[in-house]
Formats: structure tokens, sequence, C-alpha cells
């Protein structure tokens, strides 16, 4: 890049090996190129390498637009970058990338969060409805006996009419559950301990309360400190017997030591698309129980769903070349509560 009277902004990718691929189709690329001065094909993969493209283009970047596996944006890095004004983040979490110095800095940043909460809505309703009708029982039953359907008279305490769903956390996505569930026949429970005013038709009640009345407990909440294990052994106790938890947070929310014994015995079901470790190791019982659906982190964004985030994204960069606000500008201040 040269020195040049194009009053677009400079902007440089930065996010990890092959992400660009998935997320970028040539059509983006093309609508990229035109919103800002860029190699639309150039992508940092490391912003402190002695990359001579990648060192030049840094150098005159005023929008990084990053995505899954983007470097830390250290306070070296921004020494490099001299002109950086806003971090464009096409993905959820900016946590493990926007650093202190970037706020410090007074880096504008926004991100594709919400986007990226539709999927995970989708999936959890899924779970939800099937959970209610017992899909992954019935289809097991139904392999093992080959019958006809005279083995459905345990079937009896199936079903998805007015069943008491629990959501833990007011997210993005425990919200856009909360709007999917509203056409069908479903208490609502909510627990957010930063929400005094519940969204319409639901019950806002204590985490405790909530376990003890719902048949499904699907958890939304950040991962913090304060979130840690929130799933605890007294919570999992007082979910009634054949209660589903759903978790697409972050594996750490619930305790699986304590866990795992309700799923052993039957006496609790599960939807985990988020486990701690990550990884579950291959001895794990989640593996092989009938009673659990594990799930390999797909809930999120998948496909070409990473094609709605980088949707966002570049409106994003687009209000940004017309001198307009973000849309969904994330603040330092909102990291103490979100993911």
């Amino acid at each position: 890049m040269h020195p040049t009277t194009d009053n677009r902004p400079a902007l440089l990718l930065a996010m990890g090996p092959g992400v660009d691929g998935r997320l970028l189709t040539e059509a983006h690329r093309t609508r990229l190129a035109r919103l800002a001065r860029t190699d639309p094909h150039l992508v940092a993969h490391d912003l402190t390498a002695p990359d001579p493209r990648v060192a030049a283009a840094l150098a005159e970047a005023e929008i990084l637009l990053t995505c899954w596996g983007a470097p830390p944006l250290t306070a070296e890095v921004l020494a490099r970058a001299p002109h950086l004004k806003a971090v464009v983040h096409a993905a959820g979490s900016v946590k493990h990338h926007v650093t202190d110095a970037c706020w410090e800095r007074g880096l504008r940043v926004t991100s594709a969060a919400a986007a990226n909460a539709l999927p995970v809505a989708e999936y959890t309703l899924a779970a939800i409805l099937f959970a209610g009708k017992r899909v992954l029982r019935s289809a097991q039953r139904y392999a093992e006996l080959r019958t006809d359907d005279t083995w459905l008279t345990e079937s009896a305490p199936w079903g998805n009419y007015r069943r008491t769903i629990g959501i833990v956390g007011a997210s993005r996505i425990g919200r856009r559950v909360v709007e999917l569930l509203r056409p069908f026949d479903f208490e609502i429970l909510l627990y957010d301990p930063y929400v005094d005013v519940p969204p319409p038709g639901t019950e806002l009640t204590a985490l405790d309360d909530l376990c003890a009345r719902s048949t499904v407990v699907s958890v939304h909440a950040p991962q913090l400190p304060a979130t840690h294990h929130m799933i605890g052994a007294a919570q999992l106790a007082a979910m009634p017997a054949g209660t589903t938890l759903i978790n697409t947070a972050r594996g750490s929310l619930v305790d699986e030591e304590a866990l795992l014994p309700h799923l052993v015995t039957g006496r609790l079901h599960a939807v985990l698309d988020v486990t701690d470790p990550e990884l579950p190791p291959p001895d794990s019982p989640l593996w092989t129980l009938p009673n659990v659906l594990l799930t390999p982190h797909v809930a999120g964004s998948l496909g070409n769903e990473l094609h709605r985030m980088a949707d966002q994204a570049l409106e994003e960069v687009a209000r940004y070349a017309r001198g307009e606000p973000f849309a969904e500008e994330v603040r330092a201040s909102d990291l103490q509560r979100s993911a």
C-alpha cells in the first residue's frame, strides 16, 4: 500500500489460518475491496512476524477485520499500527484478542455476536423440542425392539404441552431462545441476576427455584469467574427426575463431576454442545451414555452460517466508512458481564 488520496479506510484481515476461506465468499471480498483500501486476499495470522506485506498493511491500517484465531492485539502490535482506530470482529467474543492495550488506546470495537447468537438459539430450540419428545430415547428403543408401536406406552410422561423451560442467562442467545419459544405452550422461567424486568412471557426467578421447577434447563450465561460451576451439585440435585440439561454456553458453567452421577443413573438427561475440557477424555461416560447427546461445539455458526457473521461485519465496515456509529459496538465495561 502507498500514500493515496483515496478516502476509503485502510483495512487488514487478521485471523487464524484457513478461517477466511470459510468466512468470506468471493462476493464478500469484492464488497470489502469496494468499502476499504485492502488486499482482500492478504490475511495476517501473526502480526509480529517479519512478513513485509503484513507489516506494511498493518502500518497503514485504520481497521482490522478479525475472526476466530486472530492474534492478540498487544501493545507491541499496536505500536506497529499507528493509524489503527477500529477492530471489526466477524465472530462472537472479543476477549481472546482485544487486550487492555486496545481499550487504553481508545480503539472502537464491534463484534458479530448478534449474528452468531441466531444459530445457537435455533439449536437450543431444536434440543428443547426433541427433549420433550424424548427423540433420542425413542430412536434408540425403536432400533432395539424393531416392533410396532406397542412399546410407546413408555411415552406417557413425554411431550411438550405445558412443560416448564428454564433459561439461565438473559444473554443475546437466552433472549432469542425466549422469543423462539413464544409460539409454543411452555411456561418459561428466567434466571439472570442483572435483569429486573424479564422479557414478556417469562417469569423471573432464583436459580435454585428454576432448577426445581423446570423439565428442561438451558444454560446461556457468559463464562466469568462468578459463573464457574453455577450449575453445581445443589442445582442438579434440585432438578426433577427426567429433566434435560442443555449447555451451549461454556463447559465450565456446569460442574461435570457433579453431573455425571445423575447421568450414569439415568436420573437426568443432557444435551451438551460444550464440555470441560472441550474434548472429553476418551474414557468419559459422556461418549456412550444413552441419555446424553454430545455434539462438538456446533451450535454456533457453522458452514454457510459463517457468511451471516461476515455480512454483519461488512455492514459495520460500511458504517465506519460513512462516519456512522457501529450498530453492535462493544465497550470494555460490557466484558464484565458478557462472553
